[in-house]
């Protein structure tokens, strides 16, 4: 639908709430699930602009925007909803790249359901605003025009920032750094950007296309990229503090963590970020790929996460005739996705539930040739609030596989906080900060999973914009800053069409 033939909203005829209340949620179009089982491309194929003004039509403008509290980032949600479907897709653009430096992304990944969506007022009582496909929709639509919504340069300050990683807390604090005017430097330690969402996260997910147009985006926006930079070896965090007015270490946490079983360095067994990394950033799945991966047959994948849901699904994708779940506790625990899991389910993914393993078995060339698993009940809630599962004594069973991937979880990888001494860090290796995110190295801070453990990209973006915030008044001399309860996003009024009167029945 082109700008001519996209009807006038205030021809549209007006719904009350109550006729708002009985549209029912859009459902997301997708591939079919035994064509995508076999390709990598993207499972979700995005809302066509009916199905999203039809979506966006479902909101209900509550006067207190519970959506808003429930985002990271904090992004005006109600004011892009409301520009989509009065027909403004470039307001509502505008409105969200001001919020989110990485919308795209977070349109794709962000586990809205147990977020905004799960505070919006409408789960209450049925299915939520699909907010995520909205935010997709609309992000999608600012990449395609991008040249329709070009930003002024900010002002220069003269400070600079280094940023340690460029992942999605480092991107997004590149993002807002540019924004006020600060000269921003990405150190990347892999040959391409974007951390965990280019090496982590399979192509049929978020291709990586979509993530080199967010980046180009801040490099057009005067951010600088180095790539082949290992900070703890290619330089030291002393010497960025050095050559830097301030510093932000986004590295994440990488390291992976296995399970210590018998067995598991036969030949054949995975780390998931290995795993991972040699796909999607190396394009092993490709024919002609200069590295190799493995091509089990018969695959099986400890974890129940994300992470375990792509490694699972990649497998699938490269010719397992049989992929398995092994997961210790119910289908009822699962961390990951509901969309995930639901989408691996439809691939033909097997879930062994409630099952452990305690050996990896292999072959006499110590090829890995099958796993042994014990059967596990479900005890009292341990520290997580979840039950803990607890071993079946005589329940052992094995199930037979070429390749074993372990996807239990990472940690923090020590390489640039041992050659930082005055950096403080946890019993655990992660680095200690404020309440500001500033570290015990004066104008050195710290976000995302390095910080706080293993996460969500939406929770490190927030840590991203949190700490640039914070890096922001440190750099204008204001320290420590005044931190407020932050408001509801005020409307993107600059860009706005004002609606009929009749057509509000309530502002944010």
């Amino acid at each position: 639908m082109t700008a001519d033939e996209r009807p006038n909203p205030e021809e549209r005829p007006t719904l009350t709430q109550k006729e708002r209340m009985k549209l029912q949620r859009v459902a997301m179009p997708e591939q079919d699930a035994a064509a995508r089982a076999v390709n990598f491309g993207e499972v979700n194929l995005g809302l066509t602009e009916e199905l999203a003004i039809l979506e966006a039509e479902r909101c209900l403008m509550c006067p207190k925007p519970y959506c808003i509290d429930g985002c990271p980032v904090r992004v005006n949600i109600p004011n892009f909803i409301k520009l989509l479907r009065e027909g403004d897709i470039k307001g509502a653009a505008a409105s969200l790249s001001d919020d989110n430096a990485l919308p795209c992304v977070t349109g794709r990944v962000c586990p809205q359901e147990s977020q905004c969506e799960k505070a919006c007022l409408r789960a209450k009582t049925g299915q939520s605003v699909a907010i995520g496909y909205l935010e997709r929709y609309v992000a999608d639509w600012a990449n395609r025009h991008a040249d329709e919504i070009a930003r002024s340069p900010a002002a220069r300050t003269g400070k600079s920032v280094g940023i340690v990683g460029s992942g999605p807390a480092g991107l997004t604090a590149a993002g807002e750094l540019a924004k006020k005017g600060h000269d921003v430097t990405i150190f990347e330690a892999f040959h391409a950007p974007g951390g965990v969402l280019i090496y982590g996260i399979p192509e049929f997910r978020l291709p990586k296309d979509i993530v080199k147009s967010e980046v180009d985006r801040l490099v057009d926006a005067g951010v600088k990229i180095e790539a082949n930079a290992i900070i703890g070896k290619t330089y030291t965090l002393p010497e960025l503090r050095d050559r830097f007015d301030a510093v932000f270490i986004a590295v994440g946490a990488g390291l992976p963590v296995f399970m210590n079983v018998p067995g598991e360095n036969y030949k054949g067994v995975y780390s998931a970020n290995e795993y991972l990394t040699r796909v999607n950033l190396m394009g092993a799945w490709l024919q002609d790929a200069d590295t190799p991966v493995l091509h089990g047959q018969r695959v099986v994948v400890v974890g129940g996460g994300n992470v375990a849901m792509d490694a699972v699904r990649t497998a699938r994708r490269l010719g397992a005739e049989s992929a398995t779940i092994v997961y210790r506790r119910s289908r009822d625990e699962l961390p990951a996705r509901a969309e995930e899991v639901h989408h691996a389910e439809g691939e033909g993914v097997i879930f062994e539930y409630l099952a452990a393993p305690t050996e990896v078995i292999g072959d006499e060339d110590r090829w890995v040739t099958g796993v042994r698993c014990i059967r596990m009940e479900l005890g009292e809630p341990d520290d997580s609030g979840r039950r803990r599962p607890e071993p079946i004594e005589g329940s052992e069973f094995e199930i037979p596989c070429d390749m074993l991937v372990v996807a239990i979880g990472t940690r923090s990888n020590p390489l640039l906080t041992q050659t930082a001494p005055d950096l403080e860090v946890s019993k655990w290796g992660y680095i200690v900060t404020d309440d500001h995110g500033m570290t015990s190295m004066p104008g050195v801070f710290a976000g995302g999973d390095i910080v706080r453990g293993a996460a969500t990209v939406i929770l490190a973006m927030g840590d991203g914009k949190t700490a640039a915030a914070s890096i922001d008044s440190y750099l204008n001399g204001v320290w420590p800053p005044v931190v407020e309860e932050p408001p509801a996003p005020a409307e993107h009024k600059a860009r706005a069409k004002p609606a009929p009167a009749a057509t509000v029945t309530a502002r944010t």
